[in-house]
């Protein structure tokens, strides 16, 4: 059985797949593009929704509106009122997600029209979905996904794109620029993960011993926190949160603890001055205080440095690996065996997964 660890090599030839094929992989959605729609509304849970956040921002810069991220159960059981304008997505990347499956059900039963974003196009999800759109990967054998995190985002990025371009909201010279943008990140990803294995490796001890770890981000690196906090209470089992900066600083910086760990996703963007102050604050207080910089930055020995000079936005593509190898490495090193499930009557009882 393939590791987490295998499907983070596996990215680099992912990226290269969907950026290839990216018209045939979402011609469904751009055929579509023609109707007027002024909003995309994003149902996804777990990974799905930390990727979709992931997405988020760039997609509604492209598109021009706004991008909004939903929990499906939230919908499909409280507040499910379609409107004609506006353009529907749902994403299980495994497929078996009840509540996304649910909320697919009740938006086709009420007449409306939302595509289905899965990597298993023999899933429950896709039986049920009308309008299907592959992931152009393989299946992911591990319950805690990377890869697909990972392809969540670009698939996202490459429909806004798209359809920007089919709706003339950017020029094809725009088109073009942000393609071989993302094309020149595909081709560092394996630098990326060498960084990171060797990051991870030099704070290992440091990670061993902790008790609990915030991961701060802003922009597009939000949704990046956010997996932190998802992938770090799933794989290594200890307390993990994912915070907005200014989310982080409205309350919850009271709570903190000299144990803490604390890590910040920094795309070296707008709010830049905003993060290094808090982190002014916060060595203050604590030892524990890293940062992983989309380009370079300000890193100290620490840190961690990714040198990829990008649009802030676009950071979100490649700066969740560290944290992905950060989960899957110390897990190893605590002797937790991934590929036993910690509660086997979890999905029985709940039936949470179809």
């Amino acid at each position: 059985m393939k590791n987490m660890e295998d499907y983070i090599h596996k990215e680099p030839s992912i990226y290269k797949n969907l950026l290839e094929n990216r018209k045939q992989i979402l011609e469904p959605m751009i055929k579509w593009a023609h109707s007027e729609y002024r909003a995309v509304v994003i149902f996804a849970t777990g990974s799905s929704s930390n990727a979709a956040f992931s997405a988020q921002l760039y997609m509604s810069a492209k598109l021009g509106i706004p991008v909004y991220i939903e929990e499906p159960s939230l919908s499909g059981n409280y507040m499910l009122h379609l409107d004609k304008n506006t353009l529907y997505i749902a994403i299980s990347q495994g497929g078996h997600s009840y509540s996304t499956i649910h909320l697919v059900k009740e938006i086709e039963k009420q007449g409306g029209t939302i595509f289905t974003i899965t990597s298993d196009l023999a899933s429950p999800i896709a039986k049920e979905a009308k309008l299907v759109i592959g992931m152009g990967m393989e299946v992911e054998e591990m319950p805690y996904v990377t890869a697909g995190y990972s392809a969540t985002i670009l698939i996202l990025n490459l429909l806004a794109l798209e359809l920007a371009l089919a709706e003339g909201k950017i020029t094809p010279e725009q088109y073009e620029f942000d393609v071989s943008e993302m094309k020149k990140i595909a081709t560092e990803l394996p630098n990326i993960i060498e960084k990171s294995t060797k990051w991870v490796a030099a704070h290992t001890k440091e990670w061993m011993s902790a008790t609990r770890i915030f991961f701060i981000g802003y922009g597009s690196t939000y949704g990046v926190a956010r997996e932190g906090e998802t992938k770090v209470t799933e794989t290594i089992r200890i307390t993990a949160f994912g915070k907005e900066l200014e989310e982080y600083m409205h309350g919850p910086y009271i709570g903190l603890d000299t144990s803490d760990n604390i890590i910040f996703l920094e795309p070296e963007g707008q709010l830049m001055n905003r993060a290094d102050k808090l982190k002014e604050f916060l060595r203050g207080h604590v030892p524990h205080v890293q940062t992983i910089y989309a380009d370079q930055g300000k890193a100290s020995p620490n840190d961690l440095a990714l040198h990829i000079q990008t649009d802030e936005l676009l950071a979100s593509l490649y700066m969740t690996i560290p944290i992905h190898l950060l989960a899957f490495r110390i897990s190893q090193e605590k002797g937790i065996d991934l590929e036993k499930s910690a509660f086997p009557e979890f999905d029985k009882i709940t039936a949470s997964k179809i």
